[in-house]
């Protein structure tokens, strides 16, 4: 919907309703959305770009205001999308506009910074325990994750190689197993 601002980005609201007065004047109720800056609390590091919040901000506008439509999706939905457009969005949480509550209260969280996935940011998958990390929580640049083919977390890394440490010691049946030749 058209922002009462000209250089604002433009309202996103849900139509609940479409309904004309005796005069011919249509009018449109709406369930608004909010960006996370519009929330208190803010934007925070894990929201995206892309993402709306459902609140419970209800209002009846003139159907003169609608700019256009948009597709607001479940945050897994947006999360396969192939493509994502200009007209695509995803919202995760609803939104108490009165006192800035959250529906969920909690999210799952990944990577060793313990935040909540944002679509917008490039993780890698540990092949061992399949946990997400960001590339410069594990020091890597987002150009070197880009190129890896396989990748191991610290942790698992320090598993394989104590593994590996301990079954060096335990028999010379495993030195021959990983490929060592003694001359």
């Amino acid at each position: 919907m058209r922002p009462s601002d000209i250089g604002k980005p433009p309202y996103v609201a849900r139509v609940e309703k479409i309904e004309s007065d005796n005069r011919n004047n249509v009018k449109v109720r709406v369930r608004w959305y909010y960006r996370p800056e519009e929330s208190l609390g803010g934007r925070r590091q894990f929201h995206g770009a892309k993402e709306l919040f459902l609140s419970d901000h209800y209002d009846v506008q003139s159907a003169q205001t609608v700019e256009g439509k948009c597709i607001v999706h479940s945050f897994k939905n947006y999360t396969k999308l192939e493509n994502v457009g200009a007209e695509d969005y995803y919202c995760r949480f609803e939104y108490k506009a009165a006192t800035g509550a959250f529906t969920p209260d909690r999210v799952a969280v990944y990577c060793k910074c313990e935040m909540p996935y944002n679509p917008d940011d490039l993780m890698v998958q540990c092949e061992g325990c399949k946990d997400w990390y960001h590339p410069a929580c594990v020091g890597m640049t987002i150009e070197e994750a880009k190129m890896l083919e396989h990748f191991v977390c610290f942790e698992c890394s320090e598993d394989d190689f104590k593994q590996f440490q301990n079954g060096f010691h335990a028999s010379p049946v495993s030195d021959a197993k990983v490929g060592l030749i003694f001359n």
